[in-house]
Protein backbone atom coordinates (compact mmCIF):
# COMPACT_ATOMS: atom_id res chain seq x y z
CA UNK A 1 0.00 0.00 0.00
CA UNK A 2 1.37 3.38 -1.04
CA UNK A 3 2.22 5.66 1.86
CA UNK A 4 0.22 8.85 2.04
CA UNK A 5 2.20 11.78 0.71
CA UNK A 6 2.67 14.82 2.94
CA UNK A 7 0.75 17.90 1.86
CA UNK A 8 2.47 21.22 1.20
CA UNK A 9 -0.87 22.93 1.81
CA UNK A 10 -1.21 21.09 5.13
CA UNK A 11 2.35 22.02 6.05
CA UNK A 12 1.68 25.71 5.45
CA UNK A 13 -1.58 25.60 7.40
CA UNK A 14 0.11 23.73 10.26
CA UNK A 15 2.86 26.36 10.35
CA UNK A 16 0.31 29.16 10.39
CA UNK A 17 -1.65 27.46 13.20
CA UNK A 18 1.61 26.93 15.12
CA UNK A 19 2.54 30.61 14.83
CA UNK A 20 -0.97 31.56 15.92
CA UNK A 21 -0.75 29.25 18.94
CA UNK A 22 2.69 30.64 19.88
CA UNK A 23 1.45 34.23 19.63
CA UNK A 24 -1.57 33.30 21.73
CA UNK A 25 0.59 31.75 24.46
CA UNK A 26 2.96 34.71 24.51
CA UNK A 27 0.02 37.10 24.67
CA UNK A 28 -1.52 35.09 27.49
CA UNK A 29 1.74 35.15 29.45
CA UNK A 30 2.00 38.91 28.96
CA UNK A 31 -1.61 39.42 30.03
CA UNK A 32 -1.03 37.34 33.16
CA UNK A 33 2.14 39.28 34.01
CA UNK A 34 0.47 42.62 33.36
CA UNK A 35 -2.61 41.62 35.34
CA UNK A 36 -0.48 40.60 38.31
CA UNK A 37 1.32 43.95 38.32
CA UNK A 38 -1.92 45.86 37.85
CA UNK A 39 -3.64 43.88 40.60
CA UNK A 40 -0.87 44.75 43.06
CA UNK A 41 -1.10 48.47 42.27
CA UNK A 42 -4.89 48.38 42.58
CA UNK A 43 -4.63 46.52 45.88
CA UNK A 44 -2.26 49.15 47.27
CA UNK A 45 -4.59 52.01 46.23
CA UNK A 46 -7.65 50.18 47.59
CA UNK A 47 -5.86 49.54 50.89
CA UNK A 48 -4.97 53.20 51.41
CA UNK A 49 -8.46 54.39 50.48
CA UNK A 50 -10.24 51.99 52.85
CA UNK A 51 -7.79 52.74 55.66
CA UNK A 52 -8.46 56.51 55.36
CA UNK A 53 -12.19 55.87 55.14
CA UNK A 54 -12.13 53.75 58.30
CA UNK A 55 -10.05 56.39 60.11
CA UNK A 56 -12.66 59.03 59.28
CA UNK A 57 -15.40 56.86 60.81
CA UNK A 58 -13.33 55.99 63.87
CA UNK A 59 -12.22 59.62 64.44
CA UNK A 60 -15.82 60.75 64.88
CA UNK A 61 -16.34 58.00 67.48
CA UNK A 62 -12.97 58.27 69.19
CA UNK A 63 -14.55 59.16 72.57
CA UNK A 64 -17.14 56.35 72.27
CA UNK A 65 -15.17 53.11 72.42
CA UNK A 66 -18.18 50.80 72.23
CA UNK A 67 -19.69 52.65 69.26
CA UNK A 68 -16.27 52.69 67.53
CA UNK A 69 -15.87 48.91 67.90
CA UNK A 70 -19.42 48.36 66.70
CA UNK A 71 -18.73 50.54 63.65
CA UNK A 72 -15.55 48.58 62.91
CA UNK A 73 -17.43 45.26 63.09
CA UNK A 74 -20.20 46.68 60.89
CA UNK A 75 -17.70 47.90 58.29
CA UNK A 76 -16.12 44.44 58.10
CA UNK A 77 -19.53 42.76 57.87
CA UNK A 78 -20.52 44.95 54.93
CA UNK A 79 -17.19 44.25 53.21
CA UNK A 80 -17.51 40.51 53.75
CA UNK A 81 -21.05 40.48 52.36
CA UNK A 82 -20.07 42.51 49.30
CA UNK A 83 -17.03 40.39 48.46
CA UNK A 84 -18.99 37.19 49.04
CA UNK A 85 -21.56 38.22 46.42
CA UNK A 86 -18.68 38.99 44.02
CA UNK A 87 -16.99 35.63 44.69
CA UNK A 88 -13.94 37.56 45.88
CA UNK A 89 -11.74 35.14 47.78
CA UNK A 90 -8.84 37.32 48.96
CA UNK A 91 -8.59 37.96 52.69
CA UNK A 92 -8.58 41.34 54.46
CA UNK A 93 -7.54 42.25 57.98
CA UNK A 94 -8.44 45.49 59.74
CA UNK A 95 -6.72 46.43 63.04
CA UNK A 96 -7.29 49.51 65.21
CA UNK A 97 -5.04 50.97 67.90
CA UNK A 98 -6.01 53.73 70.34
CA UNK A 99 -3.41 55.20 72.61
CA UNK A 100 -0.97 52.48 71.54
CA UNK A 101 -3.35 49.69 72.59
CA UNK A 102 -4.86 47.24 70.09
CA UNK A 103 -8.59 47.61 70.47
CA UNK A 104 -9.89 45.80 67.34
CA UNK A 105 -8.64 42.94 65.11
CA UNK A 106 -10.96 41.58 62.39
CA UNK A 107 -8.85 38.42 61.85
CA UNK A 108 -7.22 37.41 65.13
CA UNK A 109 -6.35 33.99 63.69
CA UNK A 110 -3.83 35.49 61.28
CA UNK A 111 -0.23 35.99 62.42
CA UNK A 112 0.76 39.46 63.57
CA UNK A 113 3.37 39.81 60.80
CA UNK A 114 1.97 38.93 57.36
CA UNK A 115 4.34 38.15 54.42
CA UNK A 116 4.79 41.20 52.23
CA UNK A 117 5.68 41.18 48.52
CA UNK A 118 9.37 40.50 47.96
CA UNK A 119 10.01 38.82 51.32
CA UNK A 120 11.23 35.21 51.58
CA UNK A 121 7.90 34.19 53.20
CA UNK A 122 5.94 35.44 50.19
CA UNK A 123 7.67 32.94 47.92
CA UNK A 124 5.81 30.03 49.49
CA UNK A 125 2.60 31.83 50.53
CA UNK A 126 0.34 34.63 49.37
CA UNK A 127 1.78 38.13 49.69
CA UNK A 128 -0.01 40.99 51.42
CA UNK A 129 -0.19 44.72 50.89
CA UNK A 130 -0.34 46.84 54.08
CA UNK A 131 -1.52 50.42 54.61
CA UNK A 132 -1.23 52.29 57.95
CA UNK A 133 -2.80 55.70 58.66
CA UNK A 134 -2.86 57.61 61.98
CA UNK A 135 -4.89 60.35 63.66
CA UNK A 136 -2.53 61.86 66.28
CA UNK A 137 -5.23 64.13 67.63
CA UNK A 138 -7.33 61.17 68.78
CA UNK A 139 -4.44 58.74 69.22
CA UNK A 140 -5.89 56.39 66.55
CA UNK A 141 -3.88 54.15 64.20
CA UNK A 142 -5.63 52.11 61.51
CA UNK A 143 -3.89 49.25 59.71
CA UNK A 144 -5.48 47.54 56.76
CA UNK A 145 -3.79 44.46 55.28
CA UNK A 146 -5.12 43.03 52.01
CA UNK A 147 -4.05 39.74 50.46
CA UNK A 148 -3.02 40.25 46.83
CA UNK A 149 -5.40 38.15 44.74
CA UNK A 150 -3.19 37.36 41.70
CA UNK A 151 -3.62 33.59 41.61
CA UNK A 152 -7.09 33.69 40.09
CA UNK A 153 -5.55 34.15 36.64
CA UNK A 154 -4.23 30.59 36.79
CA UNK A 155 -7.64 29.16 37.64
CA UNK A 156 -10.07 27.57 35.17
CA UNK A 157 -12.41 30.53 35.32
CA UNK A 158 -9.59 32.94 34.44
CA UNK A 159 -8.42 30.70 31.59
CA UNK A 160 -11.97 30.67 30.31
CA UNK A 161 -12.11 34.47 30.36
CA UNK A 162 -8.69 35.00 28.82
CA UNK A 163 -8.75 32.21 26.21
CA UNK A 164 -12.38 32.22 25.10
CA UNK A 165 -11.88 35.12 22.70
CA UNK A 166 -8.89 33.39 21.08
CA UNK A 167 -10.66 30.05 20.77
CA UNK A 168 -13.75 31.60 19.20
CA UNK A 169 -11.64 33.69 16.81
CA UNK A 170 -9.61 30.71 15.52
CA UNK A 171 -12.11 29.78 12.76
CA UNK A 172 -12.22 33.42 11.65
CA UNK A 173 -8.41 33.43 11.42
CA UNK A 174 -7.91 29.97 9.89
CA UNK A 175 -10.57 30.37 7.19
CA UNK A 176 -8.87 33.40 5.57
CA UNK A 177 -5.53 31.59 5.94
CA UNK A 178 -6.99 28.54 4.17
CA UNK A 179 -8.23 30.71 1.32
CA UNK A 180 -4.99 32.70 1.07
CA UNK A 181 -2.76 29.60 1.05
CA UNK A 182 -5.02 27.87 -1.47
CA UNK A 183 -4.96 30.87 -3.82
CA UNK A 184 -1.21 31.31 -3.26
CA UNK A 185 -0.52 27.75 -4.45
CA UNK A 186 -2.47 28.17 -7.70
CA UNK A 187 0.60 29.21 -9.76
CA UNK A 188 2.33 25.99 -8.67
CA UNK A 189 -0.69 23.93 -9.71
CA UNK A 190 -0.74 25.83 -13.01
CA UNK A 191 2.82 24.74 -13.75
CA UNK A 192 1.83 21.12 -13.06
CA UNK A 193 -1.14 21.48 -15.44
CA UNK A 194 1.09 22.91 -18.21
CA UNK A 195 3.43 19.91 -17.90
CA UNK A 196 0.54 17.42 -17.72
CA UNK A 197 -1.09 18.81 -20.89
CA UNK A 198 2.00 18.18 -23.00
CA UNK A 199 2.52 15.12 -25.13
CA UNK A 200 5.68 13.04 -25.08
CA UNK A 201 7.23 14.91 -28.01
CA UNK A 202 6.85 18.41 -26.60
CA UNK A 203 10.09 19.40 -24.85
CA UNK A 204 9.73 23.14 -25.39
CA UNK A 205 10.61 25.35 -22.39
CA UNK A 206 7.92 26.30 -19.94
CA UNK A 207 6.84 29.95 -19.93
CA UNK A 208 8.60 32.12 -17.38
CA UNK A 209 6.86 32.56 -14.03
CA UNK A 210 5.92 35.99 -12.74
CA UNK A 211 6.62 34.91 -9.18
CA UNK A 212 10.09 35.17 -7.72
CA UNK A 213 9.68 31.99 -5.66
CA UNK A 214 8.66 29.86 -8.69
CA UNK A 215 11.25 31.20 -11.15
CA UNK A 216 14.06 28.87 -9.89
CA UNK A 217 11.74 25.85 -10.25
CA UNK A 218 10.69 26.80 -13.79
CA UNK A 219 14.32 27.50 -14.77
CA UNK A 220 15.46 24.14 -13.38
CA UNK A 221 12.71 22.31 -15.30
CA UNK A 222 13.60 24.16 -18.50
CA UNK A 223 17.27 23.27 -18.12
CA UNK A 224 16.31 19.63 -17.58
CA UNK A 225 14.08 19.70 -20.68
CA UNK A 226 16.93 21.21 -22.70
CA UNK A 227 19.37 18.50 -21.58
CA UNK A 228 16.81 15.78 -22.26
CA UNK A 229 16.06 17.21 -25.71
CA UNK A 230 19.76 17.29 -26.58
CA UNK A 231 20.26 13.72 -25.45
CA UNK A 232 17.26 12.47 -27.44
CA UNK A 233 18.44 14.36 -30.51
CA UNK A 234 21.89 12.79 -30.21
CA UNK A 235 20.40 9.30 -29.89
CA UNK A 236 18.06 9.82 -32.82
CA UNK A 237 20.85 11.28 -34.92
CA UNK A 238 23.06 8.29 -34.12
CA UNK A 239 20.42 5.73 -35.09
CA UNK A 240 19.44 7.61 -38.25
CA UNK A 241 23.06 8.11 -39.33
CA UNK A 242 23.90 4.48 -38.58
CA UNK A 243 20.90 3.25 -40.57
CA UNK A 244 21.78 5.46 -43.53
CA UNK A 245 25.42 4.37 -43.39
CA UNK A 246 24.36 0.72 -43.46
CA UNK A 247 22.45 1.16 -46.70
CA UNK A 248 25.58 1.58 -48.81
CA UNK A 249 27.52 -1.51 -47.62
CA UNK A 250 24.38 -3.62 -47.83
CA UNK A 251 23.82 -2.57 -51.41
CA UNK A 252 27.49 -3.31 -52.18
CA UNK A 253 27.20 -6.77 -50.63
CA UNK A 254 24.14 -7.51 -52.76
CA UNK A 255 25.88 -6.39 -55.96
CA UNK A 256 28.94 -8.48 -55.16
CA UNK A 257 26.72 -11.48 -54.53
CA UNK A 258 25.33 -11.14 -58.06
CA UNK A 259 28.83 -10.79 -59.48
CA UNK A 260 30.02 -13.91 -57.69
CA UNK A 261 27.06 -15.88 -59.03
CA UNK A 262 27.64 -14.66 -62.59
CA UNK A 263 31.30 -15.76 -62.53
CA UNK A 264 30.80 -19.22 -61.07
CA UNK A 265 31.75 -22.19 -63.25
CA UNK A 266 29.11 -24.59 -64.36
CA UNK A 267 30.30 -27.25 -61.94
CA UNK A 268 29.87 -25.12 -58.86
CA UNK A 269 27.07 -22.91 -60.11
CA UNK A 270 24.48 -24.76 -58.05
CA UNK A 271 26.48 -24.35 -54.84
CA UNK A 272 27.20 -20.72 -55.67
CA UNK A 273 23.52 -20.10 -56.30
CA UNK A 274 22.63 -21.54 -52.90
CA UNK A 275 25.28 -19.41 -51.19
CA UNK A 276 24.19 -16.32 -53.10
CA UNK A 277 20.56 -16.97 -52.20
CA UNK A 278 21.47 -17.21 -48.53
CA UNK A 279 23.57 -14.09 -48.80
CA UNK A 280 20.79 -12.20 -50.58
CA UNK A 281 18.29 -13.34 -47.95
CA UNK A 282 20.52 -12.04 -45.16
CA UNK A 283 21.03 -8.75 -46.98
CA UNK A 284 17.28 -8.41 -47.55
CA UNK A 285 16.61 -8.96 -43.86
CA UNK A 286 19.30 -6.46 -42.91
CA UNK A 287 17.91 -3.93 -45.40
CA UNK A 288 14.43 -4.45 -44.03
CA UNK A 289 15.78 -3.89 -40.52
CA UNK A 290 17.43 -0.63 -41.62
CA UNK A 291 14.23 0.63 -43.23
CA UNK A 292 12.24 -0.31 -40.14
CA UNK A 293 14.71 1.48 -37.90
CA UNK A 294 14.36 4.61 -40.01
CA UNK A 295 10.59 4.31 -39.93
CA UNK A 296 10.64 3.82 -36.16
CA UNK A 297 12.79 6.92 -35.70
CA UNK A 298 10.48 8.97 -37.91
CA UNK A 299 7.49 7.80 -35.89
CA UNK A 300 9.30 8.58 -32.63
CA UNK A 301 10.66 12.01 -33.49
CA UNK A 302 7.83 13.44 -35.56
CA UNK A 303 6.90 16.73 -33.92
CA UNK A 304 3.75 18.79 -33.94
CA UNK A 305 5.47 21.31 -36.18
CA UNK A 306 4.45 19.10 -39.13
CA UNK A 307 0.83 20.06 -39.84
CA UNK A 308 -1.91 17.46 -39.99
CA UNK A 309 -3.95 17.10 -43.15
CA UNK A 310 -7.72 16.64 -43.44
CA UNK A 311 -8.30 13.31 -45.14
CA UNK A 312 -11.14 10.93 -45.75
CA UNK A 313 -10.17 7.82 -43.82
CA UNK A 314 -11.91 5.39 -46.19
CA UNK A 315 -10.12 6.76 -49.27
CA UNK A 316 -6.80 6.70 -47.44
CA UNK A 317 -7.27 3.03 -46.51
CA UNK A 318 -8.14 2.11 -50.09
CA UNK A 319 -4.90 3.73 -51.22
CA UNK A 320 -2.80 1.75 -48.72
CA UNK A 321 -4.57 -1.49 -49.66
CA UNK A 322 -3.84 -0.81 -53.34
CA UNK A 323 -0.16 -0.26 -52.53
CA UNK A 324 0.07 -3.62 -50.72
CA UNK A 325 -2.14 -5.53 -53.17
CA UNK A 326 0.70 -6.94 -55.37
CA UNK A 327 2.21 -8.74 -52.35
CA UNK A 328 -1.18 -10.20 -51.46
CA UNK A 329 -1.89 -11.23 -55.04
CA UNK A 330 1.43 -13.09 -55.23
CA UNK A 331 0.23 -15.31 -52.39
CA UNK A 332 -3.39 -15.43 -53.61
CA UNK A 333 -4.67 -13.68 -50.54
CA UNK A 334 -7.95 -11.78 -50.90
CA UNK A 335 -8.26 -8.40 -49.21
CA UNK A 336 -11.86 -7.35 -48.51
CA UNK A 337 -12.57 -3.77 -47.48
CA UNK A 338 -15.90 -2.51 -46.11
CA UNK A 339 -16.66 1.04 -44.99
CA UNK A 340 -19.91 1.96 -43.26
CA UNK A 341 -18.78 5.56 -42.85
CA UNK A 342 -16.47 8.03 -44.54
CA UNK A 343 -15.18 10.26 -41.72
CA UNK A 344 -12.84 13.14 -42.50
CA UNK A 345 -10.11 13.55 -39.90
CA UNK A 346 -7.00 15.64 -39.33
CA UNK A 347 -4.21 13.07 -39.68
CA UNK A 348 -0.49 12.95 -40.23
CA UNK A 349 -0.05 11.34 -43.64
CA UNK A 350 3.40 9.76 -43.23
CA UNK A 351 2.75 8.21 -39.82
CA UNK A 352 -0.70 6.98 -40.92
CA UNK A 353 0.93 5.27 -43.90
CA UNK A 354 3.48 3.65 -41.58
CA UNK A 355 0.65 2.54 -39.26
CA UNK A 356 -1.49 0.69 -41.81
CA UNK A 357 1.39 -0.49 -44.02
CA UNK A 358 2.91 -2.31 -41.05
CA UNK A 359 -0.41 -3.78 -39.92
CA UNK A 360 -1.35 -4.94 -43.42
CA UNK A 361 2.18 -6.18 -44.12
CA UNK A 362 2.10 -8.30 -40.95
CA UNK A 363 -1.35 -9.66 -41.85
CA UNK A 364 -0.17 -10.70 -45.34
CA UNK A 365 3.09 -12.13 -43.99
CA UNK A 366 1.50 -14.39 -41.39
CA UNK A 367 -1.72 -15.28 -43.17
CA UNK A 368 -1.70 -18.63 -45.04
CA UNK A 369 -1.85 -18.73 -48.84
CA UNK A 370 -5.31 -18.53 -50.40
CA UNK A 371 -6.77 -16.97 -47.24
CA UNK A 372 -8.69 -13.76 -46.68
CA UNK A 373 -7.91 -10.49 -44.89
CA UNK A 374 -10.94 -8.45 -43.89
CA UNK A 375 -10.66 -4.68 -43.25
CA UNK A 376 -13.62 -2.67 -41.98
CA UNK A 377 -14.19 0.99 -41.14
CA UNK A 378 -17.20 1.82 -38.99
CA UNK A 379 -18.43 4.10 -36.25
CA UNK A 380 -18.46 2.33 -32.89
CA UNK A 381 -19.66 4.04 -29.69
CA UNK A 382 -18.44 7.45 -30.79
CA UNK A 383 -15.17 6.09 -32.25
CA UNK A 384 -13.94 5.77 -35.82
CA UNK A 385 -12.81 2.13 -35.66
CA UNK A 386 -10.67 0.35 -38.22
CA UNK A 387 -10.70 -3.44 -37.83
CA UNK A 388 -8.19 -5.68 -39.60
CA UNK A 389 -8.76 -9.44 -39.33
CA UNK A 390 -6.59 -12.22 -40.79
CA UNK A 391 -6.63 -16.02 -40.72
CA UNK A 392 -3.09 -16.48 -39.45
CA UNK A 393 -1.83 -18.15 -36.26
CA UNK A 394 -2.83 -15.21 -34.07
CA UNK A 395 -1.16 -14.12 -30.83
CA UNK A 396 -1.90 -15.67 -27.45
CA UNK A 397 -3.38 -13.15 -24.93
CA UNK A 398 -0.37 -13.41 -22.60
CA UNK A 399 1.96 -12.01 -25.29
CA UNK A 400 -0.25 -9.30 -26.79
CA UNK A 401 1.35 -6.56 -24.72
CA UNK A 402 4.90 -7.67 -25.38
CA UNK A 403 4.60 -7.67 -29.19
CA UNK A 404 4.52 -3.86 -29.07
CA UNK A 405 8.02 -3.82 -27.57
CA UNK A 406 10.92 -3.04 -29.87
CA UNK A 407 12.70 -6.07 -31.39
CA UNK A 408 10.42 -8.56 -29.63
CA UNK A 409 9.37 -11.53 -31.75
CA UNK A 410 7.07 -14.39 -30.87
CA UNK A 411 8.83 -17.62 -29.83
CA UNK A 412 9.12 -20.20 -32.63
CA UNK A 413 8.51 -17.64 -35.36
CA UNK A 414 9.73 -18.77 -38.78
CA UNK A 415 8.89 -15.72 -40.82
CA UNK A 416 11.69 -13.18 -41.20
CA UNK A 417 11.18 -9.88 -39.45
CA UNK A 418 12.75 -7.17 -37.33
CA UNK A 419 10.35 -7.07 -34.39
CA UNK A 420 9.69 -3.37 -35.04
CA UNK A 421 6.46 -3.44 -37.07
CA UNK A 422 3.96 -3.25 -34.21
CA UNK A 423 6.19 -0.84 -32.27
CA UNK A 424 6.15 1.49 -35.28
CA UNK A 425 2.39 1.07 -35.62
CA UNK A 426 1.83 1.93 -31.97
CA UNK A 427 4.01 5.07 -32.17
CA UNK A 428 2.22 6.14 -35.35
CA UNK A 429 -1.17 5.58 -33.72
CA UNK A 430 -0.17 7.72 -30.74
CA UNK A 431 0.97 10.46 -33.14
CA UNK A 432 -2.59 10.49 -34.54
CA UNK A 433 -4.26 10.23 -31.10
CA UNK A 434 -5.43 6.69 -31.80
CA UNK A 435 -5.08 3.42 -29.88
CA UNK A 436 -4.37 -0.16 -30.95
CA UNK A 437 -5.82 -3.31 -29.39
CA UNK A 438 -5.35 -6.97 -30.30
CA UNK A 439 -8.00 -9.69 -30.04
CA UNK A 440 -8.84 -13.11 -31.43
CA UNK A 441 -10.35 -13.33 -34.88
CA UNK A 442 -13.85 -14.74 -35.55
CA UNK A 443 -14.28 -18.15 -33.97
CA UNK A 444 -10.96 -17.77 -32.15
CA UNK A 445 -9.03 -18.12 -35.43
CA UNK A 446 -6.47 -15.59 -36.60
CA UNK A 447 -5.82 -12.12 -35.24
CA UNK A 448 -8.08 -9.07 -35.04
CA UNK A 449 -6.39 -5.65 -34.79
CA UNK A 450 -8.56 -2.69 -33.79
CA UNK A 451 -7.44 0.91 -34.31
CA UNK A 452 -9.73 3.44 -32.60
CA UNK A 453 -9.79 7.15 -33.40
CA UNK A 454 -11.80 9.16 -30.82
CA UNK A 455 -14.19 11.63 -32.42
CA UNK A 456 -13.29 14.39 -29.95
CA UNK A 457 -9.63 14.27 -31.02
CA UNK A 458 -10.34 16.52 -34.00
CA UNK A 459 -12.69 18.87 -32.22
Amino acid sequence: MRARQPSLFGRLMTGFAGVLAAVTLVSFAYVVYEAKATQRVRTQAENRAHAHEALLHFGALARQPRAMLAAAAQIEAVRAHMFKSLDYRSRVRLRLWQGGRLVYNSAPWLPAALPAFGTPQARTASSWERAVVADPANGLVVERSHEVDDEWMLSLSALNVLMSSTVFSLPLLLLPAWLIVGIGLRPLRRIAELIEQRDEFDLAPLPDSNYRELSPLVSAINRLLARLSQRIEREHAFITDAAHELKTPLAAIQINAHLILSRCDAGVRERCAAAAAGLNGGVDRASHMVHQLLAFERASTESDSVPDTPMELASFLRGRIAAMAPIAVARRIDIVFEADAAPVRLLHVESMAALFDNLLSNAIKYAPDRSRIHIALANHAGLDRVTLTDEGPGIVPALRRRVFERFYRLPGQREAGSGLGLAIAQRAAERNKASIALADGPGGKGLCVRVDFPRKADG
